[in-house]
């Protein structure tokens, strides 16, 4: 599989390019799955453990900037590894004593389902 890096710095390869609705950004709430790491490997979090798919109205400002960007282009069935300059993720602050100032992170996104 082949990475693109975009303009943001977002680097992107889709692992399984799925064969359902593609996913064209804002109007559409994202249902997925993922598992994020820092760079170094640690894995933070992940709704495959909670077995709890995860659900967003992409672009509107609820998720780190890195995601919005990330799914669009994606289709439902499809696995995409996102990773994530610290400027479109979680920044300077960083987040709830897991993730550090400035990290990079890395994330494999499963979308699952896209609603209008």
């Amino acid at each position: 599989m082949n990475e693109t890096t975009t303009e943001n710095g977002l680097v992107y390869e889709d692992l399984n390019e799925g064969d359902g609705t593609l996913c064209t950004g804002r109007g559409q709430t994202a249902i997925v799955h993922y598992t994020g790491w820092l760079e170094d490997g640690t894995k933070f979090d992940s709704s495959l453990d909670r077995n709890d798919p995860f659900s967003f109205p992409i672009d509107c400002g609820f998720v780190i900037r890195g995601w919005d960007e990330g799914v669009v282009g994606m289709k439902v069935g499809g696995k995409r590894k996102l990773t994530i300059p610290s400027d479109l993720a979680y920044g300077e602050r960083g987040a709830g004593g897991v993730i550090p100032p400035d990290a990079t992170l890395v994330f494999e996104i499963e979308l699952l389902e896209l609603s209008e």
